[in-house]
């Protein structure tokens, strides 16, 4: 996901539908700019089981890449996720979307698919708009992959962090850091002990507690 790449495009329309023609318009636009190798057009109302397939509950829906988006796309919108399809940025920027609208189970999906997207997780804990909630989605996503150790991708980055960021930044990074788990976590948790922040220190503390029990 370092890299940029030309994404195909597979889009949901159906008759009736105010959304699609200009939907369908703008990403007709970027395969003749080539930012789109292949757009594929499907009408819903007659292949309705591959809707369902897909989990097309409504359209305009498309899949840009890895990103699945539904509704009404504005033309920067669009231009936006094709120029950013399977990029760690574009990652971080759809991992955040889900989150704060509450659909980590996708975050979970796309996880056990392809590990190294969880990478865009630790980029979302660099950007001073995630908020709370995206946070708090974040540890819920580590809880529920603890038992498959696919999160152990993410510790050399959450140790950076419980190092670099800022108080809160470092905080998070050690909580997270512990929902991991592992003795691989251990150094960086041990590292945080001797932080400059109260929090920070007793987070690494009874995180190590717990790992060391």
């Amino acid at each position: 996901m370092s890299q940029s790449v030309v994404p195909d495009v597979l889009l949901f329309v159906a008759p009736g539908c105010p959304h699609c023609p200009a939907v369908l318009e703008s990403l007709a636009g970027l395969v003749k700019e080539g930012a789109i190798g292949r757009l594929e057009v499907v009408n819903a109302a007659v292949h309705s089981e591959r809707a369902a397939e897909l989990g097309a509950k409504t359209v305009p829906w498309l899949r840009i890449g890895p990103f699945e988006l539904a509704g009404a796309q504005s033309p920067g919108e669009l231009r936006r996720w094709v120029e950013r399809a399977d990029t760690l940025d574009g990652m971080a920027d759809y991992f955040f979307d889900l989150l704060k609208s509450g659909r980590r189970h996708r975050v979970e999906e796309m996880a056990r698919q392809e590990p190294a997207r969880l990478h865009a997780l630790v980029r979302l804990m660099e950007r001073t708009d995630t908020s709370m909630a995206v946070r708090l989605g974040i540890a819920a996503v580590l809880e529920e992959l603890h038992d498959s150790r696919l999160a152990e991708i993410m510790i050399p980055g959450l140790g950076t962090l419980a190092k670099a960021g800022d108080a809160l930044t470092r905080a998070d990074a050690c909580h997270f850091l512990a929902l991991i788990g592992g003795a691989a976590v251990m150094p960086h948790l041990r590292a945080c002990l001797d932080d400059e922040d109260r929090e920070v220190r007793e987070i690494a503390a009874e995180s190590l507690e717990e790992l060391e029990q």
